[in-house]
């Protein structure tokens, strides 16, 4: 799938001087993204109000993110962000008796800082195993008191990729709803909701989504969702803005205004993707990281624990400094993300194996000069 950045790259300005490796935190910006937030701006400056046109492009959002995943647009809230959008769904799980709730050593960090904010739950982690999380591991901590399993589908850190149908299997045998952060995966690896069987399921933008941050979605199946009374919902998540009636499906999770710069900048991010296809995507990078970890494995360079086999989304590299690594490689403009004592070279679709292969030898340099 080599065609795609030859096809793609001239639409991402910052790629034509830097070497961008850090869609696991914010993307390059795409032309289509900056004149969608362009046309914001300029449809406040020039018409003083864009109140109608600001909800068509709302309504757009939903419609391509629920393209992305395989839900109904019905299924999809618009929040601020992802920790927003689990705050939502906790606030919908008093109609429960079951007051137990998992989540895992994998979680991002804000999952965690959520839950010990519930003294209603009784919280537990899972831990991994070897970099890892295997089926057993939720077989032995999802229970039948579980209410909820919280589980990213991606690991932040170093690209672990979960099988999320396999843990749906079991929340569902074991009477538990399964909540999915897809914030790394949505983008560059396909998602199918129905298929795997979730039951929520929430993603921002402005990592392989392509867009800035403001805005992240909440995807609700449509039976649960009209069966819960979120907490965390205001006149955005009423029946025409009524306060004694909630909207129907997920859209009962929303709140307030949006915000609506953040919106058009993901309808336009959102319909670059579904043009091209997120299992194209997918076969582009899972290629050229397959490639890149190889080839950081001939340089020297010591994978994270969970890169043995390579995930397909990332090369993670261990490095004991590696924000101070990630500072030097900014100056030669290669940016990649660290984290902990990992390096995080993360592409998409508009990367090349070029570009890692230059990434991997400037950290090689960087180490061995220490």
């Amino acid at each position: 799938m080599e065609h795609l950045p030859q096809r793609y790259r001239q639409l991402f300005p910052t790629v034509q001087t830097h070497t961008m490796l850090a869609s696991c935190s914010q993307s390059a910006l795409a032309e289509p993204v900056s004149r969608a937030i362009k046309d914001y701006h300029d449809s406040l400056l020039h018409m003083g109000t864009n109140w109608n046109e600001a909800i068509e492009k709302t309504e757009s959002a939903r419609i391509e993110f629920a393209k992305l995943i395989g839900a109904e647009p019905d299924e999809i809230a618009i929040v601020p962000s992802v920790s927003d959008a689990l705050v939502s769904a906790v606030s919908s799980l008093s109609a429960f008796r079951k007051k137990h709730v998992v989540y895992t050593e994998m979680d991002f960090p804000a999952v965690s800082h959520v839950w010990q904010a519930q003294s209603d739950y009784n919280v537990s982690v899972i831990p991994s195993i070897d970099g890892g999380l295997p089926p057993e591991q939720y077989e032995t901590h999802i229970t039948d008191e579980t209410v909820l399993t919280c589980v990213p589908h991606v690991h932040y850190r170093d690209g672990f990729v979960q099988d999320i149908k396999a843990v749906a299997e079991i929340s569902k045998r074991k009477d538990s709803l399964l909540f999915v952060d897809a914030y790394q995966s949505a983008g560059h690896i396909p998602i199918d909701v129905k298929e795997w069987g979730v039951d929520m399921l929430a993603a921002g933008t402005r990592k392989y989504l392509l867009g800035i941050p403001g805005a992240a979605f909440l995807y609700v199946r449509k039976e649960l969702a009209d069966a819960l009374k979120p907490k965390a919902s205001a006149w955005f998540g009423r029946e025409n803005g009524l306060p004694a009636e909630y909207a129907k499906g997920a859209r009962r999770f929303q709140t307030g205004t949006p915000a609506f710069i953040s919106v058009y900048a993901a309808a336009a991010a959102l319909s670059l993707l579904n043009h091209i296809g997120v299992s194209h995507i997918r076969d582009h990078v899972k290629t050229i990281c397959a490639d890149a970890c190889q080839y950081a494995s001939e340089k020297g360079l010591q994978p994270a624990a969970a890169q043995a086999g390579c995930q397909p989304g990332m090369v993670a590299i261990r490095d004991e400094r590696a924000s101070e690594t990630a500072m030097l490689l900014r100056k030669k403009k290669v940016i990649c993300a660290p984290r902990d004592a990992v390096i995080r070279l993360a592409p998409h679709f508009y990367n090349t194996s070029e570009e890692l292969h230059h990434a991997i030898d400037e950290i090689a340099a960087v180490l061995a000069a220490r």
